[in-house]
């Protein structure tokens, strides 16, 4: 029995692929579990436009991935901590605050995860960042630390 898997499914095949089951496997585990739908003209012409649609939602985000990544390689991001007298912050400098700055400053939604640190930036100054923004997209900007005037 031909089928459309719905989701991966381990030895058979990723989710949009036609393949060939038995009855049995198709009728007793796939289906029932959502796993896969019978393959029929137009279940298989309703999944080649799913499949098309996905890959243009892709490529349009691989797209935009790239374009911020171009627009952050020249920014810095400035970011104000309590600091002493010399140059030593108290506490540090996280992805959090850095991800908060760039919305703050620029509008530029950076989930905090995808913004690399080696190590929390503990000291003034101006230091380089990398955020991946998607499979093959990094930017690097700078911060700058700045002193928190009172």
């Amino acid at each position: 029995m031909k089928v459309i898997l719905q989701k991966d499914v381990k030895d058979q095949g990723k989710a949009g692929e036609v393949v060939t089951v038995s009855d049995g496997y198709a009728r007793n585990f796939l289906i029932p579990r959502g796993l896969a739908l019978p393959a029929d003209a137009s279940s298989i012409n309703a999944a080649s436009i799913k499949k098309s649609a996905d890959a243009h939602r892709l490529e349009m985000q691989r797209k935009r991935a790239r374009e911020l990544a171009g627009e952050m390689s020249d920014l810095t991001v400035k970011v104000r901590a309590k600091a002493g007298e010399n140059g030593k912050l108290f506490g540090s400098i996280g992805a959090a605050e850095i991800a908060a700055a760039l919305k703050a400053q620029y509008g530029i939604e950076v989930d905090r995860k995808k913004i690399r640190l080696e190590e929390p930036i503990k000291s003034l100054g101006v230091t380089r960042v990398s955020a991946h923004l998607y499979e093959s997209s990094d930017a690097k900007f700078s911060v700058e630390v700045l002193p928190l005037e009172a």
